[in-house]
C-alpha cells in the first residue's frame, strides 16, 4: 500500500474537485435530472474540463510547505502567495476562493506583514462560529504525513494551529482531528469501516480526556454515537459548512466501495460539490489506489505533472517513496 500512496491522495483530491467544480452551487435535485458521470467543462465557474479548486490549491501549498518541514510562517506565506496568483493556481489566476478563506488569509498577510509571528499561534483562541466553513477541511490531508504516530493531544494542538490560519474555531479543529485519525487507520492498513468504528472510539476518549463542552461533543453526535452510514441520502446535507461536509465525507466512503462511485456520489450530492468530493477524493485516493483512478480523469488533469512531481517530493520527505 506504501507505493504510490501520496500520489494517489493528491491525485484523487485534485480529481475529485476537478468532478466537482463545473457544478457547484447546482442543487441535489437538479444533479439527479442530470447526475455528473464524467468530466464536464465550463459550467459554474467557465473552466476548462480538469479544472481544480481553491480546495486543491490550499492544499498543495500545504503540502509544498511540509516538504520543508512544519513552519505556520511558511505555510502562511504559502497561501498568501496563492492568493495573489503567484502558485498552485490551475491556470494563473484565482477563480474561486471562499469569503471567510479570503479574509483570513488577508489578515495572515497583515501578519506577516508586521513579522509579528507569535500572533499565528494565537489565532486559534477565536470563539466566533461563524468561521466554520470547510476551508480548513478541505486542505488539511497533507498534515497526516507530518503528526502520524504522535499522541492526540499533540495531533490535535498541531492540527488547530494549521485549520486556525483561515479557520480557527475549535469545531473546524475537531473536524480535521476526525477526518485525519480515520485516514491514518486507513494508512495503518486498516478498511473504511474499521477505520471509522476506531476513530469513534478514540475520538470519544479524547474529548473526555481534553474536556471538550458537551455543546461542541453535541455537534458530532451523528459522526460518533451512530453509524452515519445509516442514514439516508435526504438526511445527509452537503453545504460548505464544516460539519456538514464531514459528515457527508464519512457517509460517501462507508457506502460506497471504489474510488468512482466514492466521488461521484460526493459530487452529485450537490450545493458545495467540489469540496465535499476533494474531502472524500483523498482518502478514495488514498484507500484504492491511484490504479482505481479512471486513467482519462487524471489524464485530463489540469497540472497532472506538477502534481505528480510534487507527491513525489512530499514522499521522498515523509518517507513514502516506491
Amino acid at each position: 500500500m506504501k507505493n504510490n500512496i501520496i500520489k494517489s491522495t493528491f491525485i484523487g483530491l485534485a480529481v475529485a474537485d476537478a468532478l466537482g467544480v463545473p457544478v457547484e452551487f447546482k442543487n441535489r435535485q437538479e444533479l439527479k435530472q442530470n447526475p455528473v458521470i464524467d468530466m464536464r467543462e465550463f459550467g459554474t465557474h467557465h473552466q476548462p474540463k480538469g479544472t481544480w479548486s481553491d480546495d486543491s490549491s490550499l492544499t498543495f501549498c500545504l503540502a509544498e510547505s511540509l516538504c520543508q518541514g512544519y513552519d505556520l510562517v511558511d505555510i502562511s506565506y504559502k497561501f498568501i502567495q496563492w492568493m495573489n496568483a503567484e502558485i498552485w493556481t490551475p491556470h494563473g489566476n484565482v477563480f474561486d476562493i471562499g469569503i471567510q478563506t479570503r479574509k483570513a488569509i488577508e489578515q495572515l498577510s497583515k501578519i506577516i506583514n508586521k513579522e509579528d509571528y507569535k500572533e499565528l499561534e494565537i489565532l486559534k483562541y477565536s470563539d466566533d462560529e461563524y468561521t466554520n466553513g470547510n476551508g480548513s477541511l478541505m486542505r488539511i490531508i497533507p498534515l497526516l504525513f507530518y503528526i502520524k504516530g504522535k499522541k492526540i493531544k499533540d495531533q490535535f494542538n498541531i492540527i488547530w494551529h494549521v485549520s486556525s490560519l483561515t479557520h480557527p474555531h475549535i469545531r473546524s479543529a475537531i473536524s480535521c482531528l476526525i477526518y485525519l485519525k480515520l485516514a491514518e487507520h486507513i494508512l495503518n492498513g486498516f478498511s473504511i469501516v474499521d477505520s471509522y468504528k476506531k476513530m469513534q472510539k478514540e475520538i470519544t476518549v479524547f474529548f473526555s480526556e481534553r474536556n471538550i463542552s458537551s455543546y461542541e461533543q453535541n455537534y458530532f453526535s451523528r459522526i460518533l454515537k451512530q453509524d452515519i452510514s445509516s442514514l439516508k441520502e435526504e438526511d445527509i446535507n452537503s453545504s460548505g459548512y464544516v460539519l456538514h461536509t464531514l459528515e457527508a465525507s464519512l457517509w460517501c466512503l462507508l457506502i460506497t466501495s471504489n474510488y468512482s462511485e466514492a466521488v461521484l456520489k460526493a459530487v452529485n450530492l450537490g450545493d458545495d460539490t467540489d469540496t465535499t468530493a476533494t474531502v472524500v477524493g483523498a482518502i478514495a485516493g488514498m484507500y484504492y489506489g491511484i490504479d482505481n483512478i479512471p486513467q482519462k480523469w487524471i489524464d485530463s488533469l489540469v497540472r497532472k505533472d506538477d502534481i505528480i512531481l510534487l507527491s513525489q517530493q512530499f514522499a521522498k520527505k515523509y518517507r513514502y517513496e516506491n
